[in-house]
């Protein structure tokens, strides 16, 4: 014969528990009332530079340095979302490959790195640049090719006569965000 719990006790053990879950909630609240606050006011009050308390490894904006790029579009192929954009074309002039656009969208970018992984010429490279507000969507596709460049013609392995990272992503923000305004 099976017994049968008593709906008296099944009730005050369910009031028992609610009570006991809300008591163990508030303790967790009421551990962190006499912390100190740890919320930084950004930018205001650092004592250095984020840029410069930013961890090794940290994938911030990208940018190219077009006088490294062989346009191969390893980049843009890998890319799983597509928001590089390259288009190499040849010069019927001088008969030789010119980057004619190099766009990246930093609104689609979820900075995976695989771009620059797979960048066999050393062109591609996250900044530690991570603000890049714009008030149009539309302004947050950075251009790096003014007028057709010729790409490099380096192989795999070589020294390329590289700029320093992130020299070149002020420069292309500026001009996008000039583009806002005018």
């Amino acid at each position: 014969m099976s017994k049968k719990a008593n709906p008296v006790v099944s009730y005050l053990s369910t009031i028992w528990r609610a009570m006991f879950s809300t008591f163990e909630g508030l303790a967790v609240t009421f551990s962190w009332l006499f912390r100190r606050p740890i919320t930084i006011q950004y930018p205001d009050r650092l004592e250095k530079p984020v840029q410069e308390m930013l961890p090794e490894g940290y994938r911030g904006i990208l940018e190219v340095d077009l006088g490294c790029c062989t346009g191969c579009l390893l980049c843009s192929t890998t890319c799983p979302i597509d928001c590089i954009a390259i288009q190499v074309v040849k010069n019927p002039e001088t008969k030789k490959r010119e980057v004619i656009r190099f766009d990246i969208d930093i609104a689609k970018c979820m900075y995976c790195g695989l771009c620059t992984e797979a960048c066999n010429f050393d062109a591609l490279h996250h900044t530690r640049q991570f603000e890049g507000t714009n008030v149009s969507r539309n302004n947050l596709v950075l251009h790096f090719v003014k007028e057709p460049r010729e790409v490099s013609s380096h192989k795999k392995g070589e020294p390329c006569n590289r700029r320093p990272v992130g020299s070149i992503l002020p420069e292309v923000m500026k001009d996008c965000f000039d583009q806002e305004e005018g």
